[in-house]
């Protein structure tokens, strides 16, 4: 997996139709979107995820739900992203199936040596900066943490926590392989140029 992994957040989008923010950011090529939503019920989740799906299908562009297993089989979404707190992965793949997108967020060194005994789709190191939009997460793991990580898992990495155009290049260079932002794409004055911006980066280098 290669490219930009938009994460939504609809707090983060200056009262702009978060539907908005993701056809935009699909318009400027992001790889993966994974849908965020900790405070709606989850027949309103479901109707956003399907309404955001069909946005999404058009530029072959993967929809993962964050936690919501139930969420992610009812929408037909592309797979589910787990936090360690949530369903355990081999619960999530019987329910699932064999196809789906599992990722997992890895927050300490103890994470990643689990994950390796998983065939999980990826592993998102979070957060690699520190970053207001993720405050319930531990120490950040720093370029050298994600070296660390590069050199031991057998699994894609996923980057996110505190990542933009200054810190990129850094980033995918010390091994990751796909970068997540949330802020960079949600809060940007025009999601597209940001998300372009961002893709092109991700493949030049």
């Amino acid at each position: 997996m290669r490219g930009i992994y938009l994460v939504t957040d609809r707090s983060l989008c200056r009262g702009r139709p978060l539907t908005e923010i993701v056809r935009q950011a699909a318009e400027g090529k992001v790889a993966y979107v994974q849908l965020r939503e900790k405070e709606l019920p989850a027949s309103d989740f479901i109707e956003e995820a399907r309404e955001i799906k069909k946005i999404l299908e058009p530029y072959y562009i993967p929809l993962i739900i964050n936690d919501r297993v139930d969420v992610a089989l009812v929408c037909g979404a592309a797979g589910v992203h787990l936090g360690q707190s949530d369903m355990s992965y081999s619960a999530a793949r019987k329910k699932l199936g064999e196809k789906a997108i599992i990722g997992l967020s890895v927050d300490n060194w103890h994470d990643v040596e689990e994950a390796e005994k998983l065939d999980v789709y990826y592993i998102a190191a979070s957060p690699v900066f520190a970053t207001p939009t993720k405050t319930d997460t531990k120490e950040p793991w720093g370029l050298e943490g994600l070296k660390k990580i590069k050199q031991f898992s057998r699994h894609p990495i996923v980057a996110i926590g505190g990542i933009n155009e200054t810190n990129i290049s850094d980033v995918i260079g010390a091994g990751a392989d796909c970068i997540a932002v949330v802020s960079a794409i949600c809060a940007a004055d025009d999601p597209e140029i940001a998300a372009r911006k961002l893709s092109d980066l991700i493949r030049s280098f």
